[in-house]
C-alpha cells in the first residue's frame, strides 16, 4: 500500500485530501499542529488502520517511520484573519516548514507537492494570471507575511528539485470553497454565509468591484491529485476561471440563504487584490482538468454544511494568536 503524508491535514483542504487519498487506496498520515486546523475535520477517519494522525508542528524536526511515496505540504494559515494574527507562524511554516518537509521527501525518495497560492501574483497587473507572470507583491505590507512565505516556499521547492533531484510539484491555488471551511476564517464565502445565516449585515470591503474566481473544493482536489501524478515540476494554476465581483458574490449568498441581510461597505484593506482570475491553459493541456461544479451547486452544498454546523452549536470562536516563537 502506498503511503502519503499530508501536512496541514486537519485543515479545510488537507482534510479533503485525506479523504481522496484514502479513497484511492493510500495509507494516509495526517500531520497538523491544529493552530488553524481542527480534529472535527478528520474525526470520521479515526479508527481506520490506514489513517494516522500526528499532532506535530512541521517547523520542528519531522520523523515519520517507514516509507513514504508522497508528501503534500499544506500546512499554513491561509486566510487573511489567520495570517494577520499569526504572522510569525505563517513565515516559519513557509520557510522552516517547507525546508523540513522537503528534507523528509529527499530522505524518503518521495514525491513532494507544495500548496502555493494565487497570492504569489499579489495585486496583479496582468489579467488573467498565467504561471509565467511574476506578480506585483508588496513584501513589507501586512499581506507580505503570507505572499512572501509562499514565494519563498516555491523557490525552496524548485531548489530541491534542481539541486537534489527531488520530484516536486507546485500548485497555485485560487479561491476555493466548500464544506469544512471555518465560519470565522475571514474569507468572503464563510464570512458572507455566517452573516447571512445570523441575519447580520454582510460586510463588503471597498465598493465590491474587486473580482474573485471561486472553485469548489472537490474540483480543486481532483486537480491536485492529477498534478501530483503528472510530470509537471513548474507551478500550475488550479482554480475556476469563472470571475465575478465580490458584490455580486455577496448578493448571490443573500439570495441563496433567503436572508434579509443588507450589504455594509467598509474600507478596502491595504494591498487587497483588485482582480483575481486563473489562466488554466496549462491545467487543461497537461492535466486535462477544469472545474466542473457550478456555483449554485457548490454554494448549496456549502450552505447545508454551515447550517448544520450552526445548528449543532459547534461554530468556532475567533482565532487568537499564540506566542510567537
Amino acid at each position: 500500500m502506498k503511503r502519503v503524508l499530508i501536512t496541514g491535514g486537519a485543515g479545510f483542504l488537507g482534510s479533503h485530501l485525506c479523504d481522496r487519498f484514502l479513497a484511492e487506496g493510500y495509507a494516509v498520515i495526517c500531520m497538523d499542529n491544529l493552530i488553524t486546523g481542527s480534529k472535527d475535520n478528520i474525526e470520521h477517519l479515526f479508527g481506520r488502520e490506514d489513517f494516522l494522525f500526528m499532532h506535530q508542528d512541521v517547523t520542528e524536526f519531522i520523523h515519520v517511520p517507514g516509507p513514504l511515496d508522497a508528501i503534500l505540504h499544506f500546512a499554513s494559515p491561509a486566510s487573511p484573519i489567520d495570517y494577520l494574527e499569526l504572522p510569525i507562524q505563517t513565515l516559519k511554516v513557509g520557510s522552516l516548514g517547507t525546508h523540513k518537509a522537503l528534507g523528509l521527501a529527499k530522505a524518503k525518495g518521495a514525491r513532494f507537492l507544495l500548496a502555493s497560492t494565487s497570492e504569489c501574483y499579489g495585486d496583479p497587473l496582468v489579467h488573467p494570471q498565467p504561471e509565467s507572470y511574476w506578480g506585483n507583491v508588496n513584501p513589507v505590507g501586512p499581506r507580505g507575511v503570507y505572499d512572501e512565505a509562499k514565494r519563498f516556499a516555491e523557490a525552496m521547492t524548485m531548489a530541491y528539485h534542481r539541486f537534489h533531484d527531488v520530484e516536486t510539484r507546485i500548485v497555485r491555488i485560487f479561491n476555493t470553497y466548500g464544506p469544512r471551511m471555518r465560519l470565522n476564517d475571514g474569507r468572503a464565502l464563510p464570512a458572507f454565509m455566517g452573516q447571512a445565516l445570523r441575519g447580520e449585515p454582510i460586510t463588503v470591503f471597498g465598493d465590491g468591484s474587486q473580482t474573485r474566481s471561486f472553485c469548489y473544493v472537490d474540483d480543486l482536489v481532483e486537480g491536485i491529485y492529477r498534478l501530483l501524478h503528472s510530470n509537471e515540476a513548474e507551478p500550475c494554476n488550479i482554480g475556476n476561471p469563472a470571475e465575478m465581483t465580490i458584490l455580486e458574490f455577496a448578493q448571490k449568498v443573500v439570495e441563496m440563504t433567503g436572508s434579509g441581510s443588507e450589504i455594509s461597505f467598509k474600507d478596502l484593506p491595504k494591498d487587497d487584490p483588485k482582480v483575481r482570475q486563473p489562466d488554466i491553459t496549462k491545467a487543461r493541456a497537461i492535466l486535462g482538468w477544469e472545474a466542473e461544479v457550478d456555483l449554485d451547486t457548490g454554494l448549496a452544498r456549502t450552505l447545508d454544511f454551515f447550517r448544520a454546523k450552526i445548528a449543532s452549536g459547534r461554530a468556532e470562536p475567533p482565532v487568537r494568536a499564540g506566542q510567537e516563537g
